[in-house]
Parts: C-alpha cells; structure tokens; sequence
C-alpha cells in the first residue's frame, strides 16, 4: 500500500482546486498528495458562472463577464447594471487544462484511477464525491443547456438573461438562462428547481427546443456543446471524521437559495491551504452569508 501525507478523491471542481492551492502556495514542498479521479481524459464538460465577489485564481479562464443583466417574468422585463460585480463565466475546459498543467509538474503528486493501492488510515483524505444516498425527493437545482451558434448576429453580449420566467411552471420553479458569449453563440439552459424524482420535468431537449424557436425567435442554429446536471439544494448528511475533511458540495460549499459553488470552493481551498499544518485542530469551514 502506497502512502501519501493527504489524499484528494474526486478532481472535479473541488479536487483540483485544492490541489491547485496548495502546490502554488508550496504546501507540497515537503508533502505528498495522491488525487484520485475515475475519469480518462478531462474536456468542457461544464460552465461555471458567478458574481465576482472576491478574486479568485482563474481569471484566465474566464471566457466571458457582463455588467448588465436582465429577468424576465409575466410582468415584463428588469434590467439592472452592476458594475461593482460582474457575472463571469468559466470555461471547464480552459480551468482543468491550467490546473493539470501545474500540478504535473510537481513530482511530489501523484494521480490514481481509484484508492485501493492507497493506505487510507494514515493519510488526511480531502472527500468531494458526494454520498451514494442521494435523496432524489428533496429539492435539487437540475439542467441542461446548450450552446448554440448561428449564421448571423443574434444577441446582444454586454447583456445576459439571468432568469426568463415566461414559460410553463408545471407546479414548480423553472426558468430559461442566456449566456450571450458572442453575438452569434450564446449559452440557453432551461433550469428547474423541483424534487429529482418527477421524470415529466425532464424532456429537456423539447424544452430548450421550443424556447430557441418561439420565445428567442431563432430557426436556424448547429449546437456546438452541450451539459446536463443537478446541483443539491440541501446540505449533505456526513458523520464528522478525524482524519477527513469533505469539500465541494460534499462539504456544503453550495448556496442553498441559488446553487452558485464556485467562489466558495475557492475560498475553502484558500483556509485549507492557509491552515494544512494544523487542520486536524482547526473548525470545520462554513460558507459565509453573502458569498
């Protein structure tokens, strides 16, 4: 059995963050860390967008920011200009390739497809893979969204549409979302917020389908990339461990009232970091109030 001094599993969001925070802030200089990570190969698999409050270490990966954005409901159209925080989007693809970049440089790091070669019981384990009993009856952020591009100009990209509430509700809360990126390709994900266990809400593709052609009024469009998730709006159930520390969603580092995770997993790689020496000893970091 191999030893290490920590463990990451899960190199998702969370996993690489916290590997990329510690390597640059030399935490690994004398230290070994083990990633574990099932996955083959990493590519754009998601869009990850927020308010940027505070810095953060990707700004170059950051494909697009709006100071302008709009919503949408039975009543009208609501514009609003925040110039003090903008909306940023992150490419997934661009985020991953700057972080495996670093850390393969570091020979103090190791990658591994599973943790049956790793001794557990002596390492500190850094957990961002969810529990296996997902409650699928409590309430969940889920998704999908399309990118799409056109032959001609299209939108307007100083601007995006947070939230259009014009469209079927279906006893619950849903909404179509317009990342502008170009004025001829733009993100549209229709987004519900409803319990995981009613089907009927995810016919996605007819959704999104119908939203382009009727409500945006655009026929003709090649989708160029597509994502599909759910994101818990509900705090995991983990029983406190003296040698782990879960992060991510895992660890309760999503919002609740708005699923945003990003910043947070950020700022809990950033006290990680700041305290590994002594985080055996440290409390257990919570999200602020406004983050």
């Amino acid at each position: 059995m191999k030893e290490f001094d920590y463990i990451i599993l899960g190199a998702g969001c969370a996993g690489l963050s916290l590997a990329y925070e510690l390597d640059i802030n030399k935490k690994l200089k004398d230290k070994t860390l083990a990633i574990v990570e099932i996955r083959d190969e990493y590519k754009r698999d998601k869009t990850w967008s927020f308010w940027k409050v505070i810095d953060h270490n990707f700004e170059k990966c950051v494909i697009k920011s709006w100071n302008n954005f709009s919503i949408n409901s039975e009543l009208g159209s609501h514009e609003v200009i925040n110039k003090d925080f903008p909306y940023q989007t992150i490419d997934s693809g661009l985020f991953y390739k700057t972080i495996l970049n670093q850390l393969t440089q570091n020979k103090n790091i190791q990658f591994f497809k599973n943790s049956e070669q790793l001794n557990l019981e002596n390492s500190f384990i850094f957990n961002s893979i969810p529990s296996n009993n997902i409650d699928r009856s409590n309430i969940w952020q889920h998704f999908k969204g399309i990118e799409i591009e056109t032959s001609g100009d299209i939108f307007d990209d100083e601007i995006f549409n947070l939230m259009d509430f014009g469209c079927e509700q279906r006893d619950n809360v849903h909404f179509f979302y317009t990342l502008p990126f170009k004025k001829n390709k733009a993100l549209i994900e229709t987004t519900w917020i409803s319990k995981m266990d009613d089907k009927t809400l995810m016919d996605y593709d007819i959704q999104l389908e119908k939203y382009i052609k009727e409500t945006l009024r655009i026929k003709n469009y090649k989708i160029n990339y597509q994502e599909e998730g759910a994101i818990p709006l509900f705090y995991p159930k983990n029983k406190i461990e003296k040698n782990k520390i879960n992060i991510g969603s895992a660890g309760g580092m999503t919002r609740l009232s708005t699923g945003y995770t990003f910043l947070n997993i950020q700022e809990h790689s950033k006290y990680i970091s700041n305290n590994i020496e002594k985080i055996k000893d440290k409390k257990i970091y919570h999200i602020g109030k406004k983050i």
